[in-house]
């Protein structure tokens, strides 16, 4: 069952599918208004349409893109309450024989360029309203993904940026939070799902993300990382504290 989340607006990258769309038609039954920002117009179009938002065509490599996607939240209702920023992709490749550039830049630039331009871009409407911006990391980036390193290494950039921009923000009244999923019932496994059953690790269903990203949102915290996996419930990860300089 959705919170209550009447009179707020949420901005929601790669919101066509997966994770992002779950998370718009969850809000959406709550009372909020949402924009479905998607490279694929057609599928952010569908969503808004069963979510009665507006759909956005948004390339987050793109800093002009994610700009475009908070001004018409403002344009069409007037605030933004909570940035999503939720678009990623795997890669495929390893650093050896199987390197590819074209999908090695892709990465960076969906995953962590994305939640780059969408901080920015979003941040002076955020401020107005004492907003929240969550950005969805994994848990390949608390623990690492051997099977995919690049895309473990756009993942711990993640983290690191939401744990440093939590206090960083906190003066202005913005809170910064990271969704970790492990394996999720989307689209973005392909063909790793057989392999996930071969070795008998649980999909998680993308309705439990969006539990952990209700009971986060709601949270008092900034600069937390909330991990998400099957039979455990949803909580920031304690992170060891590192060890200081000595005289």
């Amino acid at each position: 069952m959705s919170q209550d989340h009447t009179g707020k607006v949420a901005l929601i990258t790669g919101g066509g599918n997966g994770i992002g769309a779950a998370t718009a038609r969850r809000l959406a039954a709550g009372g909020a208004k949402v924009v479905i920002a998607d490279i694929d117009l057609a599928a952010a179009e569908r969503v808004a349409a069963e979510t009665g938002g507006m759909a956005a065509h948004c390339d987050v490599r793109r800093a002009a893109d994610s700009e475009s996607a908070v001004a018409l939240a403002i344009e069409r209702y007037g605030r933004l309450d909570v940035a999503f920023l939720n678009a990623g992709v795997l890669t495929g490749c390893g650093l050896g024989d199987d390197f590819n550039l074209e999908r090695y830049r892709l990465a960076m630039g969906v995953n962590l360029d994305g939640v780059v331009f969408g901080v920015h871009a979003a941040l002076p409407a955020l401020r107005a309203t004492g907003g929240v911006i969550v950005a969805t990391a994994s848990m390949a980036g608390i623990i690492g993904l051997q099977e995919d390193p690049i895309y473990a290494a756009t993942k711990h950039a993640v983290v690191g940026l939401v744990r440093s921009l939590g206090p960083a923000l906190a003066a202005d009244g913005v809170r910064v939070q990271a969704l970790c999923p492990s394996y999720a019932d989307t689209a973005i496994l392909r063909d790793a799902r057989a392999w996930l059953e071969e070795i008998g690790i649980p999909v998680l269903p993308v309705e439990a993300v969006v539990d952990a990203f209700e009971r986060l949102l709601a949270s008092e915290g900034t600069g937390e990382c909330w991990f998400v996996v099957p039979g455990r419930e949803s909580a920031p990860f304690e992170f060891r504290g590192a060890p200081g300089p000595r005289a």
